[in-house]
């Protein structure tokens, strides 16, 4: 699967390379180029805006193409450290954003079409070494080649002020709000696997039980610069490695709803604006769930969470300039009475970008969180904790190195099961 996966990769790269520019052979000019090739955001140098390289200008078409390879090892505690099975996972994302006002003359309409592929056949260590109820590493997929796992269309209106979304859908973190995440379970600091925690309880809330990519329409309102509001409906019974047909339409006619509502303020400091986010929702979900004394069955399950974060302090007044520390926090809530186990939620953490003097871009993350179990679960702890450090290096404008520290306390509630201590390190290559 690897070596099909490397040879696509290189015949895509030769094929959207672009042609070597001639330049004089002297000590200087080598110097200019190996920098530009250093400092440039993707390693072959083609823009993610295929018009420039697409005849005619502005051609509305944008393709990304990146890779993320992870490598863990349970140092000490959950299941057993000696399993190497899972330690290294890989996987690939392909992105294409089809500008159709610019192709078809559709009016503020855009398409979107998102592939992952991933490797190995394990799916991380979770299972195999750590037995913990987080995933410790939330980019691990499987043996996949290729799902696309987003393939929607988008109509806006007014200006941008209200947005229809239809198609299928990662209902998570999918609009942005004065340049913040929202909508849905949105954070600016703790959202994404490639770049930020790797734990997955730091990436999303557990106590959401958020269906797979499937088939579903949002709509977000914003009409207000500081405030917004959306509502979404999915399949339920989604699968990510389908279209979403099947299991919409041959299956019962079950589908997740969400909304959301939040403000964007903008505080002043002497060094500038100091944004943030406070967001609060609630789900439904309407899929058969069991009591945990197994006499019946309830439908119609809801809960609600909170999604916070702020920037405290700015090192720069530029703008454009994000060096500075932020704060977040998030919380959940849901029934404890019927599966899922988790019953209430939480997480806090901080990150600081530019910490270190002469490293403007590289990112320090810190964060915590805790599972709380339903009481009638079973679990010999009715909790289980995280905590996760990262540090993500810039080492190129295409490429960045992360290493990554996770500690689990009473993994999957197990007493039997001595707190796990891992240590990984992530590289996000963009082509």
């Amino acid at each position: 699967m690897k070596e099909k996966f490397f040879s696509t990769l290189l015949i895509i790269i030769s094929i959207t390379a672009p042609a070597r520019a001639e330049h004089k052979h002297n000590s200087d000019s080598q110097t200019v180029s190996e920098k530009n090739w250093l400092q440039q955001e993707t390693m072959t140098g083609v823009s993610t805006s295929l018009n420039d390289t697409l005849e005619g200008a502005d051609a509305g078409l944008e393709f990304a193409l990146s890779t993320t390879q992870i490598y863990q090892q349970n140092f000490h505690g959950g299941w057993r450290t000696s399993d190497h099975s899972g330690r290294y996972t890989g996987s690939y994302d392909l992105e294409l954003n089809v500008d159709l006002e610019k192709i078809l003359g559709w009016h503020s309409s855009r398409l979107y079409i998102s592939g992952e592929g991933s490797w190995p056949r394990t799916e991380g260590i979770t299972e195999e070494s750590v037995g913990s109820y987080f995933n410790v590493n939330d980019d691990a997929g499987g043996n996949r080649s290729i799902d696309i796992t987003e393939f929607w269309f988008e109509k806006r209106f007014r200006d941008g002020e209200l947005v229809l979304r239809t198609g299928k859908i990662d209902l998570t973190g999918g609009f942005e709000c004065r340049g913040c995440a929202v909508a849905f379970d949105g954070s600016n600091y703790a959202n994404d696997e490639t770049s930020q925690f790797l734990n997955s309880a730091l990436v999303n809330n557990p106590a959401i039980p958020f269906p797979d990519d499937g088939l579903a329409v949002v709509v977000h309102y914003n009409p207000i610069e500081w405030w917004y509001a959306s509502i979404g409906a999915a399949d339920a019974q989604a699968d990510a490695r389908e279209t979403g047909f099947r299991t919409t339409w041959h299956k019962e006619d079950y589908f997740f709803g969400i909304c959301e509502t939040g403000i964007t303020p903008h505080f002043h400091s002497a060094k500038g604006i100091l944004p943030g986010a406070y967001r609060i929702g609630l789900w439904y979900d309407p899929q058969d769930k069991e009591y945990f004394s197994g006499s019946s069955v309830k439908r119609d399950d809801m809960g609600f969470y909170l999604s916070f974060d702020q920037m405290i302090y700015r090192e720069n007044t530029d703008s454009q300039d994000n060096q500075g520390l932020g704060l977040f926090t998030r919380y959940g809530w849901t029934e404890s009475e019927v599966t899922p186990e988790i019953t209430n939620f939480w997480s806090i953490g901080l990150q600081y970008q530019g910490l270190l003097p002469g490293r403007d871009e590289d990112t320090l993350g810190i964060g915590y969180a805790q599972g709380i179990f339903s009481d009638q679960a079973e679990f010999p702890e009715n909790q289980e904790s995280a905590m996760e450090m990262y540090y993500n290096i810039e080492v190129t404008g295409w490429m960045n190195v992360t290493p990554s520290l996770q500690y689990l306390m009473d993994p999957a509630g197990d007493e039997s099961a001595r707190d796990a201590f891992l240590v990984g390190v992530r590289m996000q290559m963009a082509f």
